[in-house]
């Protein structure tokens, strides 16, 4: 379809409302709508595997869905069903049900590298208590972040760190210091500069570049020397990784650890799971002081863990990590053909490991530029595909790779055009697409 002629009309007034009821119009920033080109952001009505369908009756492949949650894709029988199964049975209860001993024992079976896990709703809540864990298991109050990754929690110790640091105390956003990723000598250094003061280094062990051959392993050498914990926050990389994580793939173990996003399958569950040294800080069994560590009315909800170990089941059953690295092998292998084919192989870029592809897009002078994502994106949807990431999920198939890199290409064409004319403002149909972390609006 030409761009021109793409409307969304229902989805723009579906919007409206959004904006006039809900604080920016979404519930997560990253879905927000001034991530998507102006005018062209659609409102989701029903997805079925692969695929997803807006308000105006629009399909499209989707890719990042539920900003990579939904990794099997929408509604996965096996899921539903063990959802289903649940919901017939009662879904909270005042005390603690079996249900929460099988979801555990399946968790730790499944990521043997941690002994303990207490489940909860969503990630901030999970990693927010690592870092609590941390600091009553050291007595240090700082937290060294990588500051390579882009998101670790809702809560002050993080956001303070952000350009929207708005209602942050400065004391708060003192004890949060940085570290930058691959390095292992800026780490130290970080580390030696506030010697007995850092409670634990938290990161993604692995995002769109693979870790430097001794890297992890050098980061938990550097954690047991200085004193501190080592925190992985495996919210991506769990489950795309592989079924145990990055810490089971590249075979680094660390303290604590947190999952989510593809645990529950788009269902809202994360874990925090970790040494039973430090998780027991925030149980019964132990004569030191207590940590209000996680305590969650909805975190044990009985259909929520059912989806969890159903997911769990489906990974190891069918295989779903190899299949998420082929697909993605092949979509990567199309996009770059496609873009190379255009002239454009050097602006537009795809980047990642297989299961988790980003892409990247370059101006003139071969830098990132959100007008040219806005162009791409134009082309994206009117082609029938919603792809703020080129992120896979299971449920795609050859068809939809196809079809997605035939639309890759049409877009690429107009890409090449807009390079050569220097502006690509005739081709983004009004303001460009926005970063999510920004002072202003």
């Amino acid at each position: 379809m030409d761009t021109e002629e793409f409307r969304l009309p229902r989805s723009r007034a579906a919007n409206e409302r959004l904006h006039a009821l809900v604080p920016g119009g979404a519930h997560t920033y990253a879905k927000g709508d001034d991530q998507y080109p102006e005018g062209l952001a659609p409102v989701i009505d029903h997805g079925l595997g692969a695929h997803v369908w807006d308000v105006d009756g629009n399909r499209y492949v989707e890719y990042g869905s539920g900003l990579r949650s939904v990794s099997l894709g929408h509604a996965h029988p096996r899921v539903t069903e063990a959802v289903r199964r649940r919901l017939g049975t009662g879904g909270n209860f005042v005390r603690p049900s079996v249900v929460e001993i099988e979801a555990a024992e399946r968790f730790l079976a499944t990521v043997p590298t941690a002994e303990m896990v207490k489940f909860a709703k969503n990630g901030s809540d999970a990693t927010t208590a690592a870092v609590r864990l941390a600091r009553a298991a050291t007595g240090r109050s700082r937290v060294a972040v990588c500051a390579d990754h882009p998101f670790f929690s809702t809560d002050d110790w993080f956001i303070g760190t952000t350009p929207m640091s708005a209602g942050i105390p400065d004391a708060t956003n003192e004890l949060t210091v940085s570290f930058p990723y691959g390095d292992l000598a800026a780490a130290e250094a970080v580390l030696t500069r506030y010697a007995g003061e850092v409670a634990c280094l938290i990161l993604e062990p692995a995002t769109h570049s693979e870790p430097p051959p001794g890297y992890l392993a050098g980061l938990r050498e550097l954690a047991d020397r200085h004193g501190c914990v080592l925190v992985f926050d495996e919210m991506i990389t769990g489950f795309r990784w592989s079924e145990a994580g990055a810490q089971g793939l590249y075979g680094v173990v660390p303290d604590l650890s947190t999952f989510g996003k593809a645990l529950g399958n788009g269902f809202a569950v994360s874990a925090l799971a970790g040494r039973r040294e430090l998780m027991e800080l925030g149980g019964l069994r132990h004569s030191g002081e207590r940590v209000f560590l996680l305590s969650t009315t909805h975190g044990a909800e009985t259909h929520t863990l059912a989806a969890a170990m159903a997911v769990q089941t489906v990974y190891t059953e069918e295989g779903v990590t190899a299949r998420l690295h082929a697909l993605g092998e092949r979509l990567a292998a199309g996009v770059r053909n496609a873009a190379a084919s255009a002239g454009v192989g050097e602006h537009l870029l795809v980047r990642g490991r297989a299961s988790n592809l980003v892409f990247a897009t370059l101006d003139e002078a071969g830098q990132p530029s959100q007008e040219y994502r806005t162009l791409f994106l134009r082309h994206l949807l009117a082609g029938g595909v919603l792809a703020p990431s080129f992120v896979v999920s299971a449920a795609l198939d050859e068809a939809d790779i196809a079809h997605t890199v035939d639309v890759v290409a049409e877009a690429c064409t107009v890409y090449r055009k807009a390079l050569d004319a220097g502006d690509p403002t005739p081709w983004t149909g009004g303001r460009p697409v926005k970063p999510v972390f920004r002072r202003t609006v």
